[in-house]
């Protein structure tokens, strides 16, 4: 529905009503809630395929792995560790403070705004919303729309399912989103490109509002070749997999260029054209498994990025464009112009830029210079090498030897630095991304210590000198009953 359907300050204040009622706090309602979405994933399997494939044209297989089966694991991970999450934690405290108790009370922010993003618009939408939920929020949610069909079954499906007086969804475009962006919310979660994150930042800082920004970056691959022949073949065809095989390059954690020395570059492409081959066929215009571009705009914007004659005789492989199916190969360039456009902006697309060096110790200087990436990946077992990425390097995360796994993992934290990203979800992120922990500290009036009021003397400076330097000496006092 628009805004002027929604009736914005009609629905805002029924979530805050709602919520200030107390009835998102139960855990009770939390796992009802939580439950309820595990029904709605379950029940609509086929239909979110369907969605999926109508707006990117993904196969089952894909949106199973990137929509469907990472909220299962979620949601399910979430039931089973909520109490536990939700419960106060001890806190310890000085004995000085001696008869005294102190928790960390974990408690919702209140009514939050989610943005989703378009390339994994079912599970960028429902990822956030899980972690709401199980913290005790109501929220509200405004998928994306340049992926319509997922944005309509998430409007459609969402209310059949949960309380609809504590979690809505609206549907619309930039329009809508500064309408929302107008009002007040407890938290706002986005999800999206640098550009939009500066908005959502600029507007939330008007009312003081948390956020957490899921950006981009350009993701680099340093690629180490003392590997193995062997080692390298499974190097090459799991960057080729993170290239094209996470949305087409439509990807946030997806690779965005390779570093290598100058001797392998040749190899490096055979291989990467192998790997193409294997997953696709080798002609174009039968590839059935490569996700499409989203929408015109996105792809005339990836088509501009190679209309630069210096660019486009970087290309080395593919660069066949369709205009009429929005269909570009997957296609390798070898050092294209750094002051390029596709090497200063995050490409999210299907170009593979390889950048030469003349020794990969060369990549660590290469990458620390330049904006902080959302991950760098790096394929090495040499252990220096990994120190000198780990020390001299900052990203939101790094991942050796593989590609996007980390994303997957309930276990590991995700989120940016810098330009990629500001806060961090996934598993008991998501829940804690929602969650202010509150400290409580409790006490009696059995003892008190008269050498904190005044009025003052040099007895008690020392005294809390000491107490300060010494926790110890503030009890031993405390209790042979020294006053000064």
């Amino acid at each position: 529905m628009t805004v002027a359907e929604f009736g914005l300050g009609e629905r805002l204040g029924e979530l805050r009503r709602t919520f200030q009622s107390g009835t998102t706090r139960s855990l009770a309602w939390r796992k009802a809630q939580l439950q309820a979405l595990l029904n709605l994933v379950r029940d609509n399997e086929e239909q979110i395929f369907q969605v999926v494939h109508e707006d990117l044209g993904k196969h089952p297989v894909e949106a199973f792995r990137d929509e469907v089966g990472v909220i299962l694991k979620s949601l399910t991970l979430n039931l089973n560790c909520l109490e536990k999450w939700a419960s106060p934690k001890k806190s310890p405290l000085p004995l000085a403070f001696f008869p005294a108790t102190a928790e960390l009370l974990p408690e919702p922010l209140g009514v939050v705004l989610i943005f989703s993003c378009w390339n994994f618009p079912i599970s960028l939408a429902l990822e956030p919303l899980i972690g709401a939920i199980s913290a005790g929020n109501a929220a509200l949610i405004k998928p994306s729309e340049m992926a319509p069909a997922c944005s309509s079954f998430l409007a459609r499906v969402i209310p059949r399912y949960l309380d609809n007086k504590a979690i809505k969804v609206i549907e619309g475009g930039p329009e809508t989103g500064a309408k929302l962006l107008e009002e007040k919310w407890d938290k706002i979660f986005f999800t999206g490109s640098p550009r939009v994150g500066r908005i959502i930042m600029s507007a939330a800082a008007k009312h003081l509002t948390p956020v957490t920004l899921e950006l981009g970056g350009k993701c680099p691959v340093i690629l180490d070749t003392r590997l193995s022949s062997s080692e390298l073949e499974v190097a090459i065809k799991r960057i080729a997999w993170g290239k094209w095989g996470l949305c087409n390059g439509q990807s946030c954690v997806g690779v965005d260029y390779i570093l290598v020395e100058e001797k392998f570059a040749p190899t490096l492409i055979d291989l990467l054209k192998k790997s193409i081959d294997q997953f696709y066929g080798r002609k174009a215009k039968d590839f059935k498994d490569l996700t499409r571009i989203v929408n015109r705009h996105h792809f005339e914007r990836l088509h501009n990025l190679i209309k630069d004659p210096a660019v486009s005789d970087s290309i080395v492989h593919g660069g066949q464009v369709d205009k009429e199916r929005m269909f570009i190969e997957p296609t390798i360039l070898l050092d294209p112009p750094l002051e390029a456009e596709i090497m200063t902006e995050e490409i999210f697309g299907p170009f593979l830029p390889i950048i030469t060096l003349k020794n990969i110790e060369e990549s660590i200087e290469f990458v620390s210079s330049r904006p902080k990436p959302l991950v760098l990946y790096a394929f090495t077992k040499d252990e220096t090498l990994k120190r000198l990425v780990l020390s001299r390097t900052s990203s939101g995360s790094v991942t050796f030897n593989d590609i996007a796994v980390q994303f997957m993992s309930d276990d590991l934290p995700f989120g940016g630095i810098g330009q990629s990203g500001l806060g961090k979800y996934h598993g008991k992120f998501s829940f804690e991304a929602f969650t202010h922990e509150k400290a409580v500290l409790r006490r009696n009036f059995i003892f008190d210590l008269e050498s904190r009021y005044p009025p003052w003397s040099d007895f008690k400076l020392n005294f809390i000198r000491l107490l300060y330097k010494y926790d110890y000496f503030g009890i031993i006092l405390l209790f042979l009953g020294l006053k000064g």
